[in-house]
């Protein structure tokens, strides 16, 4: 398993394979919903790691929700996208 250097200023992009029809389906799902494709995965690794991860894969999923909170304190958060009307 790879982590992530504890001294990185930014989190690591990730890449995995999709076709293009399931990502515009799913964008335009997330945008009519009200979030991002981005917030919507992480919420759903969350879910994944606390319903079936390890004492340790739980660790670890809330050492990333640390370094997400500091993180984001540190850039006064993220704010969202405004989409043009």
């Amino acid at each position: 398993m790879t982590t992530q250097n504890p001294d990185a200023a930014h989190t690591t992009t990730r890449k995995f394979r999709v076709p293009d029809p399931f990502w515009d389906a799913y964008g335009t799902v997330c945008a009519r919903l009200g979030f991002e494709r981005s917030e919507d995965l992480l919420n759903h690794i969350r879910t994944v790691v606390r319903e079936h991860g390890t004492a340790e894969e739980v660790a670890l999923l809330e050492q990333g929700e640390r370094e997400l909170a500091e993180r984001r304190a540190r850039k006064g958060g993220r704010p969202r996208k405004q989409t043009a009307e």
